[in-house]
């Protein structure tokens, strides 16, 4: 895979750097999602969920939040638990952003916040800014280092950085050359995943479908977010309830 990304990129850098370009400036431009980005939802068992990322996670695209992932994974997990939910989540930032952003919003004292799940979406970004491996595994330690220590040591789910081959809004080779780029990554993310026991990665296999992007051809949509928040569910169903 590593090798296919380093052809490509000799072969056609300068093809590649043009229609990036290209396809900053002709970028629709969509805002995040209105609506409540904390509440608390359901009844059960006590839920504390935070939901952090980039603008997928922030729902870009989509109208209101209850109808984005945020809304649509408490939904699911509101079925079966009271969820006390949070989400923290901003259009253009990768894995160094949010652990700043987390940092803002959760060192103003030396408590320990209460959390039971964390999902995080992270990894388009980085894609795009052109982060290598390395770094993007650093990351992700450092990440995981503070949820562990800051946050009781929650259950995190990693949603895969998607297939962004599949993204309508890229044109061929930059779409195949990037899909590379978030295949690599999500290779380094799962590496360092297989340190942390109580995190995982949550992938799927489904074919991308033009209904499951938002207009801006790179996005989630309503559709997508739906089967996004129901992929993230099954995957933390699988670990409060291993077979």
């Amino acid at each position: 895979m590593t090798i296919k990304w380093l052809l490509l990129t000799l072969l056609c850098w300068p093809l590649l750097i043009w229609q990036g370009k290209r396809v900053r400036k002709l970028a629709l431009r969509l805002p995040e999602a209105a609506g409540r980005r904390s509440g608390m939802q359901g009844r059960g068992e006590p839920l504390r969920l935070l939901i952090c990322g980039d603008s997928a996670a922030a729902g870009v695209g989509i109208a209101q939040q209850q109808r984005a992932f945020a809304g649509r994974l408490v939904e699911l997990l509101a079925k079966r638990y009271q969820v006390n939910w949070q989400l923290a989540a901003k259009t253009g930032i990768d894995c160094a952003g949010l652990n700043n952003l987390l940092q803002q919003l959760y060192s103003h004292s030396n408590a320990v916040y209460q959390l039971d799940l964390v999902v995080v979406s992270i990894g388009v970004n980085d894609v795009t800014a052109h982060r290598n491996k390395v770094e993007f595994q650093r990351q992700i330690r450092a990440l995981l280092s503070r949820l562990a220590t800051d946050f009781t040591d929650p259950y995190v789910l990693f949603s895969a950085v998607p297939p962004m081959q599949h993204f309508t809004a890229l044109p061929s080779p930059l779409n195949y050359w990037l899909g590379l780029k978030a295949a690599m990554l999500n290779q380094a993310l799962a590496s360092e995943l297989n340190n942390w026991p109580k995190a995982k990665l949550v992938y799927s296999n489904l074919a991308v479908r033009a209904d499951m992007l938002a207009e801006d051809g790179f996005h989630p949509s309503e559709t997508g977010c739906k089967i996004w928040a129901q992929l993230v569910f099954d995957a933390f169903e699988l670990i409060e309830q291993p077979k």
